[in-house]
């Protein structure tokens, strides 16, 4: 740890963490929590960063080793963000590396979910898995299929988006529920 502050940081970290910023700062977005009824809470702002990541990833996968192994470092910074802050959180020492494992797991549940979702007719799995997940309903409701439009917009203009650009650390979202035009983008990072 400390040769890499002496020596600085490692081809790709920088990027990944402006991708990591860009996901956070697209996942906080209001329009998520006022008009596509995600709970303001810890969970939901877990779930919202978690979805992000999930579309980032799966762009990144088909960027090539250069993605994947990018994919790998935003892995490993949004799990060192999540140890950061159950740390301010007040959780001890002994009880992190527990949390960090289950939400790592759920984490990869998700992945697969959302996965399914994406690659199923239509959206009906895919708001299935957003109730579950986002929600915390079983059920589909109208508020997991404006998000499971959203999901699908935001993976369509990821995919649009240049591998190269991506892996350089610059990415551009779909603009969340309730913004003028399904085809509107929101530039994030840079």
């Amino acid at each position: 740890m400390i040769w890499k502050r002496i020596f600085g940081r490692q081809r790709g970290e920088e990027e990944a963490f402006s991708l990591y910023r860009a996901v956070v700062a697209q996942a906080r977005l209001p329009a998520f929590y006022l008009h596509g009824g995600v709970p303001d809470t810890i969970e939901g702002r877990f779930e919202m960063v978690s979805l992000h990541v999930f579309l980032v990833l799966r762009r990144l996968r088909g960027g090539g080793a250069e993605g994947r192994a990018l994919g790998q470092r935003v892995f490993n910074v949004l799990f060192d963000d999540m140890d950061q802050t159950l740390r301010e959180m007040g959780v001890g020492d002994l009880s992190v590396g527990k949390k960090i494992k289950a939400l790592a797991s759920s984490f990869y549940g998700r992945i697969g979910a959302y996965e399914d979702g994406l690659r199923a007719d239509g959206d009906a799995v895919l708001a299935d898995a957003i109730a579950r997940n986002v929600f915390g309903e079983p059920a589909m409701t109208d508020r997991a299929a404006v998000l499971a439009g959203y999901v699908r917009r935001c993976d369509a203009v990821l995919a649009a988006q240049p591998a190269g650009d991506i892996v350089a650390g610059s990415v551009v979202f779909a603009a969340p529920p309730a913004a003028t035009g399904a085809a509107a983008t929101h530039v994030a990072g840079g």
